[in-house]
Order: structure tokens, then C-alpha cells, then sequence
């Protein structure tokens, strides 16, 4: 085997590449907001050029159009560590399929991302299409965890080995996690408050101050009202991850879940004390950033307790006479 392909099939390679490109599409989210944060949505006025005569910025462009730029090229970043995923993805050890599709998954989110992101340019910056981008983001991020954590795991399978595999010893934290059906309903309920509040959030946005340019429109909704809906969908996601939390406990679940549930809530109460901050302060440009990487790490948050209470229905056990029975059987 050559060393190129060695590489190429080595899992830890992968690993890395997955964590990168989750990492890239989180601080694409963060640099979005930059861009509209400092007044540079229309700082390339046109897409897919920067300018009528150029796919780049020159000296005579100004600070926006080096801050929208900025952002268009780390997406092209972000795509060309997505394709080195799914190359590497496709040389990796049986089993490859769930690996190849949540790459390719993330690669085709690149290229659709980035086209909705050319129709907030066209659309001089609609409230409704720069909300469809953000949302897109974090479909591409969730895709991009899946990804990783697949990742992760094969790398961390251990070598075949003699004696038989049955001979290795286990990892209790990494065995497969049995949970009572309601608690993972309950985990489900959370995930789905989760991407309520990220949808609210996006509205609240379009309906205030930060634009992206003086002259974009706003949704016209009232601030004031949108953003107490989305202090109501806060104040249920806090609730339903405080009583899965507890109930993880009351039930002594495995220490994975139960982590991954406390992680989400001290995210999420980070982030609401962020933003009653900014709400207080009347939206300083800063603390808007910083609100903004809370909502996706929150939402990574939310995935991880989506992953560690995700449990299959336990195949159903044949006592020996029946499977006797069933061999025979003409």
C-alpha cells in the first residue's frame, strides 16, 4: 500500500478533518455576523463577483467590502475541507457508508449555502433570505457534528485483534445506551425547542437595528413582541433540558447523557444571561457577536444530547426452542 493511501485511510486523518470543518462552519456563523454586525452585507454588492468587474477586492473597495470578502472566502475554505472529507471518508476501512454520507451531506450544504447567500445580496439583504442563511448554517453544522462524532468513533474502534474481538475490553461510557422511551422522547422535545429558539432568534434579528447595511428593510413584526416569543421558547428550552436533567439523574443513567444534558443546560443559561445582557445594553455590536456563537454552540449542545440519548429498539430475543424450531422449519 502506498503512503498516500495509508494516509488517506488512516481514521485519526479523518477525525481531524471532521472536527476541522465543524469548527470552519462555526466560525462562518460568527464571521455572518460580523458582516452584518458592521454594516458590510453589501460591501460586494453583487454575487458570485465582489464587484461588477472583479471576484475580488481591490484597495479602492473600503473596510465593508474586506469584511463581506472576508467572509465569502473562508466559505470557499469551508468548502475545500468538506471535499478533503468525503475523499477521505471514501478510503476509510468497512464501515464507510455512514462516513461518505454525512461528508457528502456537508459538501452539498456548502454550495447551497452559499447560493442563499447570493440571494441575500440580490435581495439587497431581505430579513426573510439572510434568516433562511443563518438557518442553513446550522443545518450544514448539524450534519458537520454527525460527521464528527462518526469520525471520532472510528477512530477510536480499537484493531482487530486475537483472540476475538469479544476479548477487548469495553468502555462503559461508549456502550450502546438503553433509555427508557419517554426520556428519549424527552431529549427529542429538547432538540426541537432548540431549533425553535434559533428560528425566533432569526426573526427577532430581522425585526431589529443590525440590518447589515442602512439601507436594507427590516421584517416590519415588532420588535418588542418577537423578541418576548423568543424570551417564551427560551424560558421552555431551559425547562424541558432542566427536567431531563433531573429525570437522567433519577434514573441513573450512564454518565454520557447525563454530561451532555448538564452541558446543554449551563450553555443555555449562559447565552440567556447573554442576552438579557444585550437587550439591557440596547444591542451593542460585541455582545450581539458573543450571542450569536452562543446560539451555535448551544445548538451543539442540544446535538450532543440528541447523540448520547439516541437509542435503538433491542432486537427481540428467540429462546433457543424457537430458533431451533424456525431452522427446521421446511
Amino acid at each position: 500500500m502506498s503512503t498516500v493511501r495509508r494516509l488517506l485511510r488512516a481514521p485519526a486523518l479523518l477525525r481531524r478533518l471532521a472536527l476541522a470543518s465543524l469548527l470552519a462552519n462555526v466560525g462562518l456563523v460568527v464571521t455572518g455576523g460580523a458582516v452584518r454586525l458592521t454594516g458590510s452585507g453589501l460591501g460586494c454588492p453583487t454575487w458570485p463577483r465582489c464587484s461588477a468587474g472583479s471576484y475580488v477586492t481591490t484597495s479602492e473597495m473600503g473596510v465593508h467590502w474586506s469584511v463581506e470578502f472576508g467572509n465569502r472566502t473562508l466559505g470557499v475554505a469551508v468548502g475545500l475541507l468538506a471535499l478533503a472529507c468525503v475523499v477521505v471518508a471514501a478510503y476509510q476501512p468497512t464501515p464507510r457508508r455512514p462516513l461518505v454520507f454525512w461528508s457528502v451531506l456537508v459538501l452539498a450544504g456548502i454550495p447551497a449555502q452559499a447560493v442563499i447567500g447570493g440571494i441575500t445580496v440580490l435581495t439587497r439583504l431581505n430579513p426573510w433570505i439572510v434568516g433562511c442563511h443563518f438557518l442553513a448554517s446550522a443545518a450544514v453544522i448539524a450534519a458537520a457534528y454527525q460527521l464528527t462524532i462518526r469520525a471520532t468513533a472510528a477512530a477510536r474502534a480499537p484493531a482487530p485483534a486475537h483472540p476475538p474481538a469479544a476479548a477487548v475490553p469495553v468502555d462503559p461510557d461508549r456502550r450502546p445506551v438503553q433509555l427508557a422511551r419517554p426520556l428519549v422522547l424527552l431529549a427529542r422535545l429538547v432538540v426541537l425547542a432548540s431549533a425553535a429558539v434559533l428560528a425566533a432568534g432569526t426573526v427577532v434579528t430581522g425585526s431589529g437595528p443590525h440590518a447589515g447595511d442602512a439601507t436594507a428593510r427590516r421584517t416590519g413584526l415588532d420588535p418588542q413582541g418577537i423578541a418576548q416569543i423568543h424570551a417564551d421558547l427560551v424560558f421552555l428550552l431551559i425547562g424541558l433540558s432542566t427536567a431531563l436533567w433531573f429525570a437522567l439523574r433519577a434514573v441513573n443513567a450512564p454518565a454520557g447523557p447525563r454530561r451532555a444534558a448538564a452541558w446543554l443546560l449551563g450553555a443555555e443559561l449562559a447565552q440567556a444571561t447573554i442576552g438579557f445582557v444585550q437587550y439591557l445594553t440596547h444591542l451593542p455590536a460585541p455582545v450581539v457577536e458573543l450571542h450569536l456563537l452562543g446560539a451555535a454552540l448551544v445548538w451543539l449542545a442540544a446535538l450532543g444530547v440528541l447523540d448520547t440519548t439516541r437509542t435503538a429498539e433491542p432486537p427481540p430475543v428467540r429462546s433457543p426452542v424457537t430458533a431451533t424450531a424456525m431452522s427446521t422449519a421446511p
